[in-house]
């Protein structure tokens, strides 16, 4: 995979988390718990794949 990939895969990772955060900071009442659940899962697997990717590099 070649390093721009990989980098606008991290920032929209980090983009993501972000966005985890602000919604977790809400008042209990106000969480979508449906955007928050869509939400973790996505950085879950971005943040998985990044992981991955970036130990494969090291073992190049």
């Amino acid at each position: 995979m070649s390093e721009e990939v990989l980098f606008i895969l991290v920032i929209v990772s980090m983009a993501i988390w972000v966005a985890v955060s602000k919604e977790a900071i809400k008042p209990s009442k106000e969480i979508n718990r449906w955007k928050m659940i869509t939400l973790m899962s996505a950085g879950s697997v971005s943040t998985l794949f990044i992981t991955i990717t970036l130990f494969q590099n090291l073992m190049l």
